[in-house]
């Protein structure tokens, strides 16, 4: 099934060299230490925390509205820090998850409104169900489907999901669109 096309005002966009297409409403903190690899999307009133540590997104990711993507903290005794967060290619985050894992891998589906906890790690080809809340620390395992509170296996993954997620993003990136008008 073809997919309709997504419109957005052109104006409200800004669009880089290697196809980045970022809301002028994204709160980007500390933009020098954001990444972003080419045909990312990055939807309105998203917050990115390059203040506290590197972000690195890949090609062909979309970061819905309302998200929230923060690098994780670690306490040492008295002190802590903050670690870079890194997000595969071919990654869709849903609309307002908040988002503090150290790693997310590729071809990953995270539903809308999902939290992931501080310094979770997530393999390549899982899916996190929408509403879900993945505790802190937690690995998620390739071609696994995780939901509820606390996030649970719930299912595995098609084999297929690399070709599906690519298929996805890409066509995502490509029909968002701007709105034409007259």
């Amino acid at each position: 099934m073809e997919m309709q096309d997504i419109t957005y005002d052109k104006s409200e966009y800004v669009e880089t060299a290697s196809g980045n297409k970022v809301s002028r409403k994204t709160v980007l903190c500390g933009s020098q230490n954001i990444v972003l690899q080419g045909e990312v999307i990055i939807q309105s009133d998203a917050i990115l925390r390059g203040d506290l540590a590197n972000v690195r997104i890949g090609r062909y990711c979309i970061v819905s509205k309302e998200t929230v993507i923060r690098p994780p903290y670690k306490k040492f005794g008295n002190s802590g820090a903050f670690f870079p967060i890194t997000i595969g290619d071919n990654v869709y985050v849903g609309k307002g998850a908040a988002i503090s894992a150290a790693i997310i891998g590729s071809y990953v589906y995270i539903g809308k409104d999902v939290v992931i906890g501080r310094a979770c790690v997530l393999k390549d080809c899982c899916i996190i169900e929408d509403n879900a809340i993945i505790a802190p620390e937690t690995t998620i395992p390739p071609f696994t489907k995780y939901g509820g509170s606390p996030g649970t296996q719930v299912g595995s993954v098609p084999e297929c999901q690399q070709d599906l997620m690519i298929d996805f993003t890409r066509s995502y990136y490509q029909h968002f669109v701007p709105l034409q008008t007259l």
